[in-house]
Order: C-alpha cells, then sequence, then structure tokens
C-alpha cells in the first residue's frame, strides 16, 4: 500500500464514483478500478459496495478512507514544514556568550531574531569564557562567541571581529594618549585572573618584551577593575568599548596602544561534528549579521572586522601597523 493508492481510494470516497474521480484525478478508469482491487486483495476485505450511482465504502473502506484522510494530512503537514525550513525555521537554540560580548550582543540579537525568524526560540547563557566553552563541548550550548578559540579540534572556530585594547589609568595620573607596552613595566596592574583569556593573552605580549606584569589586584570583573583603577589601585588594559563611556566623562584616563597596537578576535565557535539544524544556521547568520551592524554603526566602538584567518590563540595582528 502507497500514498498513492490511498489518494485515489480517498477520492473515489469522497466524489462517490469511480468514474468521477478518474476525470478528477485524470486517470484511466480501468487503471483506478484495478487500484481498488489491488487493495482489497491486500487487505482481504471489500472496501467498496457498487451501486447504480456511483460506490460507497463498506465498513472498512470508511475505516481505510479516515486513515488514509489522516496520513494523506500528515504528510502534507511534514512536507510543508520541511520546505519551511528554509524561509522559517523553528525551534530552540542555546548560545553561550561571555559578558561583555553579551552586554553588546544579546538585545540586537533578540531584536534581529524576533523580526527576522519569529519562531526561533533563543536562550542565552552568559559566564566567563572558560565556563562557556565548557557547555559548548558537553552539548549544553549550541553555538558560543568567545574570544579565544578554544584548542579543541572538534570545535569549529569563525572569525566574527577584531577590537582594540587600550590601557585605563586613574583620572589625575599624567598618561599620554598614546604609550607603548614597555611603558607598563613597573606599573601597578589591575587585571583579572589567569582563568580570564584577556589575562592570558596580556602575559604573553608582555612576556615578548621581557616584562612581567607588577600585579596590585587580580579580580574577574570588568565592572571592579575600573572601579579599582578610578580609585588609584593601578592601570589595565580592557577593549576600548568597555571603558569608553568612562573615558568620555574623563573618569578614567585612557591610552591607546602604539602601532600595531593591541588587538583581540572574537569567534563565532560551534561543534565540528554535530548536526546543525536551520535553526542554528539561521541564529548563526543572524549573529553575523548584527556584529556587521555594530561594526558599522560604530556601537561596537573600536573594532573592525577580522583581517586574518584565525590561528587558535584567541588574538590577532593588524594587517599594517597602524590600521584600525
Amino acid at each position: 500500500m502507497d500514498l498513492r493508492q490511498l489518494r485515489y481510494f480517498l477520492e473515489i470516497v469522497e466524489r462517490g464514483s469511480i468514474t468521477r474521480a478518474a476525470g478528477t484525478l485524470n486517470v484511466a478508469q480501468p487503471a483506478l478500478s484495478l487500484h481498488v482491487r489491488n487493495l482489497e486483495d491486500r487487505l482481504g476485505t471489500r472496501l467498496l459496495l457498487r451501486r447504480p450511482t456511483g460506490v460507497v465504502p463498506t465498513e472498512a473502506g470508511e475505516l481505510l478512507a479516515r486513515r488514509a484522510r489522516s496520513i494523506l494530512d500528515e504528510v502534507a503537514r511534514t512536507e510543508a514544514e520541511i520546505r519551511g525550513l528554509e524561509t522559517d525555521p523553528s525551534g530552540r537554540v542555546a548560545i553561550g556568550l561571555t559578558g561583555t560580548i553579551g552586554g553588546l550582543l544579546a538585545v540586537p540579537l533578540i531584536e534581529a531574531l524576533r523580526e527576522r525568524y519569529p519562531r526561533i526560540t533563543l536562550q542565552i547563557a552568559e559566564a566567563m569564557s572558560g565556563f562557556v566553552a565548557g557547555w559548548l563541548s558537553e552539548g549544553r550550548v549550541d553555538l558560543a562567541v568567545l574570544y579565544e578559540a578554544p584548542a579543541d579540534p572538534g570545535l569549529a572556530c569563525d572569525p566574527l571581529l577584531e577590537e582594540e585594547l587600550v590601557v585605563l589609568w586613574p583620572p589625575d595620573w599624567p598618561a599620554p594618549p598614546e604609550i607603548g607596552l614597555a611603558a607598563l613595566d613597573g606599573v601597578p596592574l589591575v587585571l583579572p585572573s589567569r582563568a580570564h583569556g584577556l589575562r592570558r593573552m596580556l602575559d604573553a605580549r608582555l612576556a615578548t618584551d621581557g616584562i612581567a606584569p607588577e600585579l596590585a589586584v587580580e579580580i574577574d570583573s570588568y565592572a571592579n577593575i575600573k572601579n579599582l583603577v578610578a580609585a588609584g589601585f593601578g592601570a589595565s588594559v580592557l577593549p576600548w568599548h568597555a571603558v569608553a563611556p568612562e573615558a568620555e566623562a574623563r573618569a578614567l584616563i585612557v591610552s591607546r596602544i602604539a602601532a600595531p597596537g593591541l588587538w583581540r578576535g572574537a569567534w563565532l565557535i560551534r561543534p565540528a561534528a554535530r548536526p546543525v539544524t536551520r535553526a542554528q544556521e539561521a541564529v548563526a547568520e543572524t549573529l553575523r549579521a548584527v556584529v556587521g551592524d555594530l561594526l558599522a554603526g560604530g556601537v561596537w566602538a573600536a573594532a573592525r572586522a577580522p583581517s586574518l584567518s584565525p590561528d587558535r590563540a584567541g588574538t590577532t595582528a593588524p594587517t599594517s601597523a597602524g590600521s584600525g
């Protein structure tokens, strides 16, 4: 028994006549009668009773017609849903973000998805990068945006952007508009712990210049780092967008780092081997578009499109001195 036989039989029952069904289906009447006989032989019972005015279903025929209608309706719904996956995907997608990225990206991403793909339910989980990477490996989130590309061959990492890092000072320090990193030698620093990707990146960069950071305070909170710098505990290094409001208000003094500057990449990360749903693809596509809008509008301050392929170290270098 196949879908064509069910469709033909249902049409006969609904039309009450093999002749009328043959005209609707554009199938020869003898061929349609043969389909009915084959069904009756297969099921071992009569399905239709012939009358002078047409046919009527037997009890078995009525049961088959009800089930055929249900099956064909379900098949039609399934086909429609599959075709709609491209234009109107649905489902739940979980994405992991660090707090600083979430502060920039979460609201515009939710707004864009609500407008473009209203049947997608987005779950956003925020934490430090190490936790988010763990959630991704454990399957608790489907996608993640991180400042470090995890050294895991099972993860696919696509560069999203590069953002400029700057040095921030207490408001009463006579800091120049631009410095070299060597100027941080011997300066007390308020930095995140080594569990933080920014700290690992900064330690590695300073080490290339033979500098060991002089730690004043270790704290994993951008807000508290800024508060402690403003209170005179020392200097720090943070993304420009994270300190732009305080710099504008002169609550902190900011020095840019001399060319080629200090930049770090943000990556869109997903499991390489795990099947990707259309909803997940739609979220990833929308996220890239939202990041592009934030860059073009200057909302993600002092950031730019990625200039190099990922090096899996979480950092990128400018394409030319002084770029960005």
